[in-house]
């Protein structure tokens, strides 16, 4: 990516796609801007479809998301912080970017449902 907008784009748009329930199509996404081998993006993949049916299941239906952090480290790192809404609870997706030599690249790639620690940046 050339720049802060292309990957505050990639968030929104992964953001939205697991909004929608979307996994498979919102890694491939990642899969793009993010040096991780086939087998450990294949078993992400796998292991949030499996436990997003679940927290669906337990939460309700998602509602949409919001984006809620942005951190930076001088022009070197981004790390952007979105939540999944859905009807009782909320999940968290934290993005971490960092200027390669060639660009903007995904380097960090993260979500879990415990989004308590946001209250501190609010």
């Amino acid at each position: 990516m050339k720049n802060n907008s292309e990957s505050e784009e990639l968030s929104r748009n992964v953001s939205e796609l697991f909004s929608q329930n979307k996994i498979s199509n919102g890694i491939n996404n990642l899969s793009e801007y993010w040096p991780l081998p086939k087998n450990e993006l294949d078993a992400l993949e796998e292991k949030t479809i499996k436990y997003l049916n679940l927290i669906e299941s337990r939460f309700g239906k998602s509602i949409g998301y919001l984006k809620v952090n942005e951190e930076k480290i001088a022009d070197i790192a981004i790390r952007e912080t979105y939540l999944v809404r859905y009807s009782m609870s909320a999940i968290r997706l934290k993005f971490t970017y960092y200027k390669s030599t060639k660009g903007w690249i995904l380097n960090a790639f993260e979500w879990d449902d415990s989004f308590t620690e946001e209250f501190k940046n609010n």
